[in-house]
């Protein structure tokens, strides 16, 4: 079972549309950094252009922070958090030679934290009414 070529075509014509006004606007995009992340079973794969140059297929993408697979799986995402994290804990624990509340607290919200609510809402939303909210 293919994908209809209407699919494709609209897409490189959204391609071409952006194209244009960035050509309009003085602006361009760097080619270099744009990938086609392919999802679902039984994609086509096909090619895209962006200008005259060829877009790259790949297998994961990272955009806005989030790095997203061809499964929309959230497992390296949260395995990169996971890494970061640790690290900057080595950070805290090698810098700070009190191991209090007083002063570890401060530095894991400001530092820690952050990191950790990142994409949160993404990995496990909630509407209002199972928050308790309104």
């Amino acid at each position: 079972m293919g994908d209809p070529p209407e699919g494709r075509d609209a897409i490189q014509r959204d391609l071409d549309r952006l194209e244009r006004w960035a050509y309009v606007n003085l602006t361009r995009f760097n080619e270099a950094t744009c990938k086609v992340l392919h999802m679902g079973r039984g994609n086509p794969k096909h090619n895209y252009r962006l200008g005259g140059e060829w877009i790259e297929s790949s297998p994961d993408k990272k955009d806005l922070g989030v790095l997203v697979d061809k499964k929309i799986n959230m497992t390296q995402q949260c395995v990169l958090a996971a890494q970061k994290d640790n690290s900057m804990l080595g950070c805290i624990k090698s810098s700070v030679t009190s191991r209090s509340r007083e002063v570890i607290l401060p530095f894991y919200s400001t530092l820690m934290r952050p990191h950790l609510e990142c994409c949160v809402q993404l990995w496990g939303p909630q509407n209002k009414t199972e928050r308790g909210g309104s």
